[in-house]
């Protein structure tokens, strides 16, 4: 491949640094690995099943892992399973529903396309995407069972965490071969294109060192693998959901400032892991983030440096720019009329878009959005001096709204107080 070596003299290596962002839970071998992650470039693959239309913030353990990896030299490539996507790896609580092919087909592109922005796909270690359904798809039952299943002995199978709690209530033989075909994929990309390592999440340990095993049964080999842990939340709840359900990396799904307030809005006692999981700053820059988070947590210099590098990555500097000033135009310390009509819709979403058909009053308005509970403490909160539409402070009770004061022609911004606001959408 490519003569590139690791990090020079001075510098971490690759596996130090990785281990110092606790991105390595298990390995197959730690020696072997190293020797691997610290050598010469590398072929790996880490995959991603499109049970979905876009990948979320879940994965982006395993996307900013390959680029960790590519960055260090090493060729990466990047499996959406179209073949898997069809089967799905098995759940601890029922079975899956199974989508239609055509739907996993168009998922795959668009998850292909998704992951085109964290890695190069030019120089000597350029990316390479692959699909398992190109191998997986031509095999006849007969190959399937004769050359892959007689690798792999029932018992091992059984033994499989996910397996074992499924077992009373019942699991399909799809569901249950799903690791076969995982297997499968280390020894065709292995063959096909010189892979020695995988990567995934600590939930695939099982799947994963079944393909390690499967590549030396077939007498291939030798390869690695390693996993990374599962990301979770100080305070119990799921990393990667908010109430208005799972972050996607599609913009259509989550909008860049929602994207951007998912991270900014992090648990103090859960950044520091996250900028070592997720950002690119050197180890001394995130050591002094989170010195000086501690310091004064209440100025999140955490979290809006993870919040700006990572919708960065996934959006661009145009969306993140937008995400940080409506963040501020909000709170009354930014122009509302530089926001473009989507940022403002997505950041009054955020926060609560009242749907009305006319226009009241300011107290009609604060009470429609939910601020006040009545006119009367609408008519209060007016009079001293506490209500505000536009960023613009309201002290007269019987106050309105003409039309020309509608942001992009349909919105307002409505805000109680210095922290309490919601939106209004008059568009028709």
């Amino acid at each position: 491949m490519t003569d590139s070596t690791l990090p020079p003299s001075g510098r971490d290596s690759l596996t130090e640094d990785l281990r110092w962002r606790g991105l390595i839970q298990d390995s197959t071998d730690p020696d072997e690995l190293r020797g691997l992650l610290d050598g010469r470039c590398t072929t790996f693959y880490v995959g991603f099943d499109p049970t979905a239309a876009s990948l979320h913030v879940g994965h982006l353990m395993q996307v900013a892992t390959a680029r960790r990896l590519q960055q260090a030299g090493h060729r990466p490539l990047l499996l959406v399973g179209g073949a898997t996507g069809q089967i799905g790896d098995p759940k601890e609580s029922a079975e899956r529903s199974l989508n239609p092919p055509e739907t996993v087909a168009g998922w795959v592109e668009r998850i292909r396309a998704q992951l085109s922005p964290f890695v190069s796909y030019e120089g000597e270690n350029a990316a390479h995407p692959v699909n398992n359904l190109d191998w997986t798809g031509e095999m006849s039952v007969v190959e399937f069972l004769r050359d892959v299943g007689k690798h792999f002995p029932v018992n091992k199978m059984l033994a499989r965490e996910v397996v074992r709690a499924r077992l009373d209530s019942g699991i399909s033989f799809t569901e249950f071969s799903y690791q076969l075909l995982q297997a499968n994929d280390f020894y065709q990309l292995h063959q096909r294109h010189g892979c020695r390592l995988q990567f995934g999440g600590s939930d695939q340990w099982g799947n994963i060192t079944a393909g390690v095993d499967y590549v030396r049964r077939r007498g291939a080999g030798p390869v690695q693998a390693f996993v990374t842990p599962l990301v979770t939340k100080a305070d119990g709840t799921k990393f990667g959901k908010t109430e208005g359900g799972a972050v996607w990396l599609d913009p259509e799904l989550t909008s860049p400032y929602a994207f951007y307030q998912f991270w900014l809005n992090a648990d103090d006692r859960d950044v520091g892991r996250y900028l070592r999981y997720f950002s690119f700053r050197s180890r001394d820059e995130i050591e002094r983030l989170e010195q000086e988070g501690a310091q004064r947590p209440a100025a999140r210099l955490a979290q809006r440096a993870l919040a700006e590098e990572l919708t960065t990555l996934v959006h661009g500097a145009p969306e993140t720019a937008q995400a940080v000033a409506a963040a501020q135009a909000l709170f009354g310390r930014g122009s509302l009329t530089e926001l473009t009509p989507e940022t403002l819709r997505a950041a009054l979403t955020e926060a609560g878009l009242v749907r009305l058909d006319a226009l009241p009053d300011v107290a009609g308005l604060l009470k429609e959005s939910g601020l006040v509970p009545s006119m009367k403490e609408a008519r209060r909160v007016i009079a001293e001096g506490g209500a505000y539409v536009n960023n613009e402070r309201v002290t007269e009770v019987d106050a309105t709204v003409t039309p020309q004061e509608l942001l992009h022609g349909r919105y307002l911004v409505l805000r109680r107080g210095k922290k309490s606001f919601a939106g209004v959408d008059l568009g028709k």
